[in-house]
């Protein structure tokens, strides 16, 4: 059977965003797998030991969600930093949410950079090593959530990680299979029915169509649907339903 995975977003927590941890938890319901904000982008100690004992307590997997110390741009902001620097921020990020993963008796299961970091890490060879050195340094047997096709997905395999491709339900694709840039005006996908096409399309075909309507050939292991975002709740819900209905498993296929 066909399985696949469902991944969101969560515990990013700032002052400078508007956070629900409600909506956080209702969210849960829809997915097998959660990315915890670990205090450098968002996030903070509260919401990580919530979120965490709460997705353990429904068996989904937990991840760490490590970004740039950048809270006042949400980590999205692009920083050229040495790999030195981003190897230290992705270690320090990982140990603090796995300390709560550690006193309730459970492990983390992946990594996966967030925002700028994630989407520079895809292109960017010497940063994608640096993150997933970081990660095998710290724990050879996470799992790196990274674009598919890209240069993070790559440097995972070369260091000995295992991978989940991921692929997103609210974001447009370039001809390349890279994200539309936030910065554009059609980088989100609001509708649900837009959004509920391309997931069965990348998941049952393994392409999606671009913004200029070219096919692009993706792997799809994961699928997100950001936290953060407007419809985030309904579009999981129907994601999760129509999956289902086409005969795909929800589930962490290499957990």
């Amino acid at each position: 059977m066909l399985s696949i995975d469902i991944n969101c977003d969560m515990g990013e927590s700032t002052l400078l965003w508007p956070y629900d941890i409600d909506k956080d938890l209702r969210l849960m319901r829809y997915v097998s797998s959660i990315n915890l904000a670990c205090g450098y982008h968002a996030g903070d100690a509260e919401t990580m030991h919530i979120l965490a004992g709460a997705a353990i307590a429904e068996g989904i997997a937990v991840g760490a969600h490590p970004g740039f110390a950048d809270r006042d741009n949400f980590g999205r902001s692009n920083l050229s930093l040495p790999p030195e620097q981003i190897y230290d921020q992705v270690i320090y990020q990982i140990g603090a949410l796995d300390a709560f993963m550690r006193i309730m008796n459970d492990r983390l299961h992946h990594v996966k950079p967030h925002g700028a970091l994630y989407n520079m890490a895809a292109k960017d060879e010497a940063m994608a090593e640096a993150i997933c050195k970081a990660v095998y340094d710290y724990d050879p047997g996470l799992i790196i959530y990274g674009l598919s096709g890209s240069k993070l997905i790559e440097a995972a395999t070369a260091t000995g990680l295992k991978t989940y491709s991921e692929v997103f339900a609210d974001r447009t694709y370039q001809d390349d299979g890279h994200l539309t840039p936030r910065s554009a005006t059609n980088a989100l996908i609001e509708d649900q029915q837009q959004s509920v096409e391309q997931v069965l399309q990348m998941v049952m075909q393994r392409t999606v169509t671009s913004v200029n309507d070219k096919e692009v050939p993706i792997v799809a292991d994961t699928v997100c649907v950001h936290g953060d975002g407007a419809h985030a709740l309904e579009f999981a819900r129907e994601i999760k339903a129509v999956l289902m209905i086409h005969g795909v498993e929800i589930g962490n296929t290499k957990y």
